[in-house]
């Protein structure tokens, strides 16, 4: 809940002070996946998931998780999948590299090591962020609602996802 930061209008020499609540007992975790197809608009897929924050739960996507939304993607788009994760933990579970290696309509690569730069996903994030900055919630379903609705706005917006990926400097992919 604690809200993110950017430059206000405020005069100079006088911070404007906004009081926030403590720590919620909840967190909010989103996965996304940047689906580009040669011929067709691009598409931003995304899964929220809220998380209590109680002794002992998880307070972060399962690889099962992220099963779950490539079986929903590969639904969605309607054909195989090439997956280029990050080396983010989770993407490097058992679990996940038994169920990729199980399914021949999925295919996954690996970004190197500290490649932020080429993941066109950190783009979106940096869209969501600047879209909420100076922004105090009341409630966390407040933030709920205003992070599914930034999403959306990007999915309606298919040049902002394509944006994304011509921040990486990769190119997209051409029709054979």
């Amino acid at each position: 809940m604690t809200p993110p930061r950017a430059r206000t209008w405020g005069r100079r020499g006088h911070t404007p002070v906004i009081r926030v609540r403590g720590r919620s007992r909840r967190r909010t975790s989103v996965a996304a996946l940047c689906c580009y197809k040669p011929g067709e608009r691009s598409h931003l897929i995304h899964r929220p998931r809220g998380h209590l924050l109680l002794k002992g739960a998880r307070k972060s996507f399962s690889w099962q998780d992220y099963r779950d939304l490539l079986v929903r993607a590969h639904i969605q788009l309607g054909g195989p999948i090439v997956v280029v994760w990050d080396n983010l933990n989770t993407h490097l579970a058992a679990g996940l590299k038994r169920y990729e290696a199980g399914h021949d309509w999925l295919a996954t690569f690996r970004l190197p090591p500290y490649a932020r730069d080429l993941n066109p996903v950190e783009a979106v994030w940096s869209l969501v962020r600047r879209s909420m900055a100076n922004t105090a919630f009341d409630t966390p379903d407040d933030l709920d609602r205003t992070l599914r609705h930034e999403l959306r706005r990007i999915q309606l917006r298919p040049h902002l996802i394509d944006g994304c990926l011509t921040a990486t400097s990769l190119t997209p992919p051409t029709p054979n």
